[in-house]
């Protein structure tokens, strides 16, 4: 019997274009993923980076954009939260039937960016649906390691085999199953969290 429900955020509740970044670096001359990238984003997401100094390692890496432009390019991907998906995790929030938790790769400009799109007022709404609000800069850790979601179960007091795991990244989903997690990978485009319901 399914008792908890941990959430994704980015293209669960709200949409991303996640290519939108690269269009945007293409801008300073990026026509492929430079293997320098790859740990600094890790870094970043994981809360081992500020975001001044990711800011200057992007810059080392593209050196004719500003650092506004490297801004704006990394927080292109952050689109729009539909108010229906807000209302619903409320919904469920208020018939306190699971316990809810978001569980989320992330980094601090785009949760600035987040706030911005949103404001504030509808962020904390947001925050406030879930038990606790996970984000992947604050724990030092990240999806799909195991020991993210090992430190959300016991801390948490959660057991694997009742609870329910959203997230639209496969190799998230097959890393929590590993630990007996209940999990739906989401197909973005095709599917919508506020069929989830379904899928308990």
């Amino acid at each position: 019997m399914i008792k908890n429900i941990i959430f994704d955020f980015g293209d669960i509740f709200i949409n991303l274009d996640k290519e939108a970044p690269f269009r945007e670096m293409a801008k300073f001359g990026l026509n492929r993923m430079p293997l320098e990238l790859e740990p600094i984003l890790k870094n970043f997401e994981m809360g081992f980076m500020e975001s001044d100094e990711f800011v200057n390692s992007l810059q080392q890496i593209f050196n004719s954009a500003s650092k506004e432009q490297i801004i704006y390019a990394w927080n292109s991907m952050i689109l729009d939260f539909p108010e229906e998906r807000l209302d619903f995790i409320e919904k469920m929030k208020l018939e306190n039937k699971y316990r809810l938790f978001l569980l989320s790769n992330t980094n601090d400009l785009h949760i600035e960016k987040v706030v911005e799109n949103m404001g504030m007022e509808r962020f904390q709404r947001f925050k406030n649906c879930f038990e606790k609000f996970y984000l992947s800069q604050e724990m030092k850790m990240r999806k799909p390691n195991s020991n993210i979601y090992e430190f959300v179960l016991k801390e948490n007091g959660l057991k694997a085999d009742e609870t329910f795991f959203i997230d639209d990244t496969m190799e998230n989903t097959v890393s929590a199953s590993k630990l007996g997690i209940h999990c739906w990978n989401l197909k973005v485009g095709q599917e919508n969290v506020l069929d989830i319901l379904s899928h308990l």
